[in-house]
């Protein structure tokens, strides 16, 4: 496929992506939209001028909304022609490439529009995935010998997060304040974070609302599954670490998520599909899976002091992801639990063994024994007033690329 709009042969978002989001358009009107290239492209204007009514299952205007629920929850068939549908008119044959009006209608530049949350998420999920970030931390905390707990491999372990302060990229994170207790104190003492981190992780999304005491299996997950974004698991280790015995994360990790604006597809993704670590012992059956469900995805994080350059300081890839999405997922509803349209599922930082692969500062630095060294020769722990840290990611093969842009959050002191 080739487009009629010109981009970079290394943009993230080719006409092989598609992705979906919503926009802020001429600073007055909101509209979900898709992005090819810098140009993003207004959905609910392009359906007013007849561009879906060869769509079949869209009868009313879906995109003329502040997120995109209502359209996801249309189905996989729905959302997956309106997919198809976009990449043939975007292509440079099209109809709409010799269509000045609707362009000039539709077409935005991406500096002129501002990027909303893609979706309503009504609850979040976050698990704990990484078999590499699981063992790093179970070293740091406890014996080395015993760093999985029993339960690790047998079942993807998670918890229920606050699904009211996940935020999109660019929305300033305030450092929290709580209860922190160090190791040669006899009681715990109250104030700022000083072990502010960022967990590089991945989401995914769902397409439809299921009743309680219904599940979703591993066969039937992936049809459940609208798409991913980028995920900033915003955590404040001293707090948490303090906190978290018996019942686990709470203000350590309630303060603040980032998401990337795009939801990519799965289909998408689909020829970045690969293998899945082996898995041993062997799960039980509704954990059990046939084909390639984990994802090719390279991951960057980058720290950039105030007034200064990004730093790379992380490489990883989502398919070290020893839990897959579709078992994640049917786990998740085993017991009965419904989920609904809009659901957010974190895949818990994502860290690979090579040192430079870890997913956290915790882990990078190893719980601030080990800083780093930023290029302006400034040292980091853990994250400072006023950093930015910065996830991209992408897939590429065989000429193809597909990315998901980049989720930032700039850290912001106390109040």
């Amino acid at each position: 496929m080739k487009s009629f709009v010109n981009y970079a042969p290394d943009s993230d978002f080719s006409i092989h992506n598609i992705p979906f989001g919503v926009a802020v358009f001429d600073q007055e009107y909101i509209a979900c939209c898709t992005r090819i290239g810098d140009i993003v492209v207004d959905l609910a204007t392009l359906y007013d001028y007849g561009y879906f009514d060869e769509v079949e299952g869209i009868n009313e205007n879906v995109f003329e909304a502040y997120t995109l629920n209502e359209f996801i929850e249309l189905g996989k068939p729905v959302t997956n022609a309106v997919r198809v549908k976009l990449q043939e008119l975007l292509s440079d044959d099209s109809k709409l490439a010799n269509d000045e009006k609707t362009k000039e209608d539709c077409f935005f530049d991406l500096d002129k529009v501002k990027m909303m949350m893609p979706v309503h998420v009504p609850n979040y999920t976050d698990f704990y995935s990484s078999i590499e970030h699981a063992t790093n931390v179970g070293k740091m905390f406890r014996d080395p010998a015993t760093a999985l707990l029993p339960n690790w491999k047998h079942l993807p372990v998670g918890y229920h997060g606050r699904a009211s302060s996940i935020v999109v990229s660019g929305t300033e994170i305030i450092r929290p304040k709580g209860q922190t207790k160090a190791p040669d104190m006899d009681l715990p003492t109250f104030g700022p974070s000083k072990q502010l981190d960022f967990e590089l992780e991945m989401a995914f999304i769902v397409n439809k609302n299921t009743e309680m005491g219904d599940s979703i299996s591993t066969q039937e997950a992936e049809d459940t599954i609208f798409g991913m974004v980028l995920f900033n698991d915003w955590s404040a280790r001293d707090i948490q670490s303090w906190e978290y015995v018996p019942l686990g994360p709470f203000l350590g990790k309630n303060f603040g998520s980032s998401v990337s604006p795009w939801v990519v597809t799965l289909e998408a993704l689909e020829p970045f599909r690969t293998e899945s670590p082996v898995q041993e012992p062997a799960v039980l059956d509704y954990l059990k899976f046939s084909g390639n469900k984990n994802f090719d995805i390279n991951l960057q994080v980058y720290l950039q002091p105030e007034k200064n350059t990004e730093c790379l300081i992380s490489e990883s890839n989502y398919k070290y992801m020893y839990w897959n999405m579709a078992q994640q997922l049917a786990h998740h509803t085993v017991n009965g639990c419904n989920v609904e349209v809009g659901d957010m599922y974190a895949s818990g930082t994502i860290s690979g063994e090579d040192p430079k692969s870890f997913g956290s500062m915790l882990e990078l630095t190893w719980r601030g024994q080990n800083p780093l060294k930023l290029n302006d020769g400034q040292e980091r722990k853990f994250i400072e007033d006023h950093d930015t840290v910065i996830m991209r990611g992408y897939a590429e093969k065989d000429g193809i690329r597909v990315g998901f842009g980049e989720v930032t959050g700039t850290i912001l002191p106390a109040k």
